[in-house]
């Protein structure tokens, strides 16, 4: 796996209040929206902020934690192919973390996630949109 971070993803209460924030008062240009459910912007050459919908996060990832559960936050490594995402998470799984997935997603994804020793998730994921080919190198 080489050493990179294609998407942070922060779950928000409302997205519209985060893009009032990032967008109307930080100036950032947002990449994609889904009014209500995500809000993409650029943080790098090919690093995109992903500000998600904590309900819309809850349902793929899980419970945030809450004293128990998931913490609101994934990072995720983009690849190009489906066979790279197996290869990524069974390198993962080698090194004793607990991995969910991989599984092909409603909007058109395939993705599966691994915790790190402290129980941040990894996102391994191939994205055929537009904003999936962005953060690739």
């Amino acid at each position: 796996m080489d050493q990179r971070i294609s998407f942070v993803t922060l779950a928000v209460e409302d997205v519209e209040r985060s893009r009032a924030f990032y967008v109307d008062g930080l100036g950032w240009e947002p990449e994609l929206l889904v009014p209500g459910e995500v809000l993409m912007l650029r943080a790098g050459e090919r690093l995109v902020l992903s500000l998600w919908s904590l309900a819309e996060f809850e349902d793929e990832i899980g419970p945030v934690r809450r004293g128990e559960g998931v913490s609101p936050i994934t990072l995720a490594h983009n690849v190009a192919t489906e066979p790279e995402v197996d290869e990524v998470l069974a390198l993962a799984r080698s090194l004793g973390a607990t991995v969910a997935g991989p599984q092909h997603r409603a909007w058109g994804g395939y993705t599966g996630y691994f915790a790190d020793p402290d129980g941040f998730r990894w996102e391994i994921a191939t994205n055929p949109g537009e904003i999936g080919q962005l953060v690739l190198p």
